[in-house]
């Protein structure tokens, strides 16, 4: 099958995941998806295939090599974000990108002077959606690239190699993607995450992520009555985020900048509830960072007297650069895979996290390798048939360097 419609099968499938389940995973439609990667999993000679009552699911590529060379595992996982709706996605495919704009609706244009990397990929195949919806490159480019692998795999016999483990995750989005996963049925070496953007990329440190809870206590008296008495929590509110420093907001980072993003709001007069994620690759300045809400928090509860503003924080992943460096022939094999197949490596730090940040400090190494997707998460989303080809070609010469010396390669 061509990897473009086995791309476009998947993303048939909608499979947004929502942070406010209770249950693993928070959606059913997750499942449904993880079902038909069973069968075809199977059908590709996979063996030990099995979902997980969490909706993980795992398969062996078993060895055809006498287990000659490390047990490296592949993983990508199968929602999509809750920040756009990924329901009855229209794509469009674009062959021989010129680098003119794209029209997606009458009125809105997927531009190059707006949307830069599209001038990595003039001259390619690519697919774009019809700006209703996300795309779901991310990350079923990533699942299209590990089964379109599979499938050489099946097809060629003669393509020594050995266990390769697989895992599809559901929920990363939400950040569960590893809340349950099974490191027994995963017995690896080490392990890629195949999510992320352009196939030149490959990444093994992300930031330190935390989440931080405030909830607002106001004094809810009838406003004809209120002098001296009412305190509206949505004022407090306001007041809250106007405190933080306006510069560590995300449209204002780059780089190894950190930053604290707001991403949901609701409330009233009597109760507002913020939620916020804090990211920075450098743990101390996270630090820093939440102390920020702590001294607000204080001045705002002396001001008004009593506990009108309460913190909760939580821990979401830590940077995995902290464990792959005790590992570095990891990454000095990517290097020498993509310079093999013609790709010019960039080490870049992930703007982000990858379910390879939680294995990582789960004892299993864990860098990010890249899909072709570009601008997830929205209606501007776009991948790169070229780029996920090239994708299948890396991790196909990733698993052959590990089983024969460079000389003796036959292909």
């Amino acid at each position: 099958m061509k990897i473009e419609n086995r791309f476009l099968k998947y993303i048939s499938f909608p499979t947004q995941s929502n942070p406010y389940a209770t249950t693993s995973p928070s959606t059913d439609n997750q499942k449904e998806f993880a079902q038909f990667l069973i069968e075809e999993m199977r059908i590709l000679g996979l063996c030990d295939v099995e979902m997980s009552e969490f909706g993980v699911v795992y398969g062996k590529i078993p060895s055809n090599n006498h287990h000659q060379g490390d047990v490296i595992g592949l993983i990508a996982h199968m929602d999509t974000s809750p920040d756009a709706s990924g329901e009855h996605i229209h794509p469009q495919i674009i062959r021989h990108y010129d680098g003119q704009d794209i029209t997606l609706q009458p009125d809105m244009l997927l531009s190059p002077r707006e949307f830069p990397d599209l001038n990595k990929v003039v001259g390619h195949d690519i697919i774009t959606t019809d700006g209703t919806t996300l795309l779901g490159g991310d990350d079923k480019a990533g699942i299209a690239i590990i089964m379109s692998m599979a499938e050489y795999m099946y097809k060629h016999p003669e393509f020594k190699h050995n266990d390769i483990m697989v895992a599809f995750t559901p929920d990363e989005e939400v950040g569960r993607g590893t809340e349950h996963f099974n490191l027994d049925l995963f017995p690896v070496d080490y392990a890629y995450t195949i999510d992320g953007g352009d196939i030149n990329a490959f990444h093994f440190e992300n930031f330190n992520a935390y989440q931080v809870l405030v909830e607002i206590t106001g004094k809810s008296v009838h406003p004809g009555s209120g002098k001296n008495k009412l305190v509206n929590s949505q004022e407090v509110a306001m007041m809250f985020h106007q405190m933080l420093p306006s510069q560590q907001k995300p449209e204002y980072t780059e780089g190894y900048e950190g930053f604290h993003h707001l991403t949901h709001m609701q409330g009233n007069c009597e109760k507002t509830r913020l939620e916020y994620i804090v990211r920075n690759h450098d743990y101390m300045q996270l630090k820093h960072q939440l102390n920020d809400f702590s001294r607000i928090q204080a001045y705002i509860n002396s001001f008004y007297g009593y506990e009108a503003v309460h913190l909760t924080t939580h821990e979401q992943y830590l940077n995995m650069k902290d464990i792959i460096k005790d590992h570095p022939h990891i990454i000095e094999q990517v290097e020498v895979a993509m310079r093999d197949v013609g790709l010019q490596p960039e080490i870049i730090p992930i703007r982000g996290g990858t379910d390879g940040a939680r294995l990582s400090f789960l004892g299993i190494p864990c860098p990010n390798l890249g899909t072709g997707g570009f601008y997830c998460h929205g209606p501007y989303e776009f991948v790169s048939i070229t780029m996920m080809k090239k994708g299948v070609e890396l991790l196909l010469r990733l698993i052959r360097n590990n089983v024969y010396a460079k000389e003796d390669m036959p292909f």
